[in-house]
């Protein structure tokens, strides 16, 4: 009798997955200007779709391995980066003489400026913090699923976001903040973002078992990655042993 012949593993959902999170990531650094109040504490708008990228995140490394996922990271930085650059090109254009949407062009322009304007120490902050979590993410995900056998998911997609989100707020605040808040407020910012993200992933726990289970079933991929190269400046696409 012949034997059985294993179904192909596929990739269609990938670019769904890839598109959220690229997108999560573009939309939080565009409202992360306005400063909300969670109870005693003050958060940036993008708080409330910043995590998502890191949910999304989770589920490109479980499913589809550390090479995708770095390969979604720095597509996602590139996407950053040229949306960064074509909002402030638009920030330079002369404003037409119908713009009056606040009573007259050079207020609308000015209203605009102050909305959309990055200032280079924030911007720089936020691309080094984003690089520096996502990989961190991933990695910590990849390596506790290969310790766990793969099972016990939410040890890992909770552990690897307290990892990836402390080296994310961390970097973001200190570089963003030193010398313009006092240290023990820059403690406070880094914990209480940290401490707010991290429980926004574990209360999407549930959420984040339906999609991994979903696409581990409709692709039939299951990657571990006992062999890659977690270098996170290298393209490869695929390494053996997708499956555990």
């Amino acid at each position: 009798m012949s034997e059985a012949v294993r179904p192909v593993s596929r990739e269609r959902w990938l670019p769904a997955i890839a598109a959220v999170f690229v997108t999560s990531l573009i939309i939080s650094n565009i409202v992360a200007v306005k400063l909300f109040s969670f109870g005693p504490v003050f958060l940036p708008a993008g708080t409330i779709v910043f995590p998502i990228s890191y949910i999304f995140g989770d589920v490109l490394t479980e499913v589809y391995g550390y090479a995708r996922a770095r390969q979604v990271i720095w597509t996602g930085f590139a996407c950053n980066l040229f949306a960064v650059v074509v909002i402030l090109i638009s920030i330079h254009l002369p404003p037409a003489s119908i713009w009056d949407l606040l009573g007259s062009p050079a207020e609308s322009q000015r209203a605009y400026s102050a909305i959309f304007n990055f200032a280079p120490r924030i911007l720089g902050a936020s691309f080094v913090a984003y690089l520096a979590g996502e990989f961190l993410n991933s990695f910590v995900l990849a390596k506790m699923k290969i310790a766990t056998k793969g099972k016990y998911l939410w040890t890992r997609t909770i552990g690897s976001t307290l990892v990836g989100q402390l080296a994310d707020s961390g970097i973001f605040i200190s570089l963003a903040f030193t010398g313009i808040v006092p240290g023990g407020g820059i403690v406070s910012l880094i914990i209480s973002q940290w401490l707010v993200k991290s429980a926004y992933e574990a209360v999407a726990t549930p959420f984040t078992y339906i999609v991994v289970n979903f696409l581990k079933r409709t692709e039939n991929l299951d990657h571990f990655d006992h062999n890659t190269n977690f270098s996170p400046i290298i393209w490869n696409a695929r390494v053996s042993g997708e499956r555990g």
